[in-house]
């Protein structure tokens, strides 16, 4: 291979590592869960 087609592979490789090595941590939001609303209205 020649190259200029190594030197993009290599590049390509090197960027592949660098996006895959930034991990965030990420933060999960729990929301309570609300209850249904009971009818005890007018036609109960």
């Amino acid at each position: 291979m020649s190259k200029s087609i190594k030197l993009f592979a290599l590049a390509g490789l090197l960027a592949a590592v660098a996006a895959c090595s930034q991990q965030e941590e990420e933060f999960v939001v729990v929301e309570p869960i609300s209850e249904e609303p009971v009818y005890t209205g007018k036609y109960k």
